[in-house]
């Protein structure tokens, strides 16, 4: 059988699902790295909010832990946590400027619902 893959995937994007960028997130992560130094981006979850969990996002220092995986989309190093990458399969993120407003996106096949000031979300168990 022949696999159809991107040629931003890696070993580890083939095992799991993916987790991609649009150019804008890409750009973004890129500008805060050239800032701060950093080899990608560290993705979690945390339980927060009226809705149960919150996406965490921060420029990874250091190389992935036991619990984590390594994915890469547009040149972009992806650390993202055994937890975050179960709740998160197949999401993309996006990074959106509207008026003041500039903030990271998820848009996660997995939510079923969301609490009504985007904090946090739901996933079905």
């Amino acid at each position: 059988m022949i696999l159809d893959m991107s040629t931003h995937m890696t070993i580890d994007d083939q095992i799991q699902p993916a987790i991609t960028l649009t150019q804008a997130a890409a750009d973004r992560i890129a500008l805060f790295m050239g800032k701060e130094g950093g080899r990608g981006i560290h993705l979690a979850v945390r339980r927060t909010g009226c809705s149960g969990w919150a996406y965490e996002l921060e420029i990874a220092k250091s190389p992935a832990g036991a619990d984590e995986h390594v994915l890469h989309d547009q040149d972009i190093e992806i650390i993202i946590t055994n937890q975050a990458l179960d709740m998160m399969a197949g999401t993309v993120i996006d990074f959106v400027e509207d008026g003041l407003v500039r903030e990271f996106r998820f848009k996660n096949p997995n939510v079923t619902a969301e609490c009504g000031c985007g904090e946090s979300f739901t996933i079905q168990s």
